[in-house]
């Protein structure tokens, strides 16, 4: 199965960047390409991101839209997630993922570890 490594989490002030890293060993059967999850405390796992393959179409969440920029190498099967802006609620634990989509809702087979992103106010 496919292995998803994320890195690039950690403690930021409201205001600040981080960018985020995902690298992938292949590329799983019928994913749109790679993207991004959340899930913060007390909530579920929601789509933050996506990228198709090609790299030539992106796809974000309405809360991160004009904030954050998802970028890949599909050489590399890499994602990575730029974070500007934060703010206190995009504290959560990010998943790196090979999303697939019915409609406008995302979902993803395999998960990587997470990265937890802490935003202090």
């Amino acid at each position: 199965q496919v292995q998803l490594v994320e890195s690039g989490g950690g403690l930021v002030q409201a205001g600040g960047s981080l960018r985020l890293s995902c690298a992938a060993s292949e590329r799983t059967f019928r994913s749109y390409g790679m993207g991004w999850f959340r899930q913060a405390p007390g909530k579920g796992r929601e789509f933050v991101a996506a990228i198709s393959w090609s790299g030539g179409t992106t796809y974000y969440a309405d809360a991160v839209r004009g904030r954050f920029v998802i970028s890949g190498d599909n050489a590399k099967n890499t994602v990575y997630l730029q974070m500007n802006s934060l703010k206190s609620e995009d504290t959560a634990v990010y998943f790196c993922a090979q999303p697939k989509h019915l409609g406008t809702t995302w979902y993803s087979d395999y998960w990587g570890q997470g990265t937890q992103v802490t935003v202090s106010s």
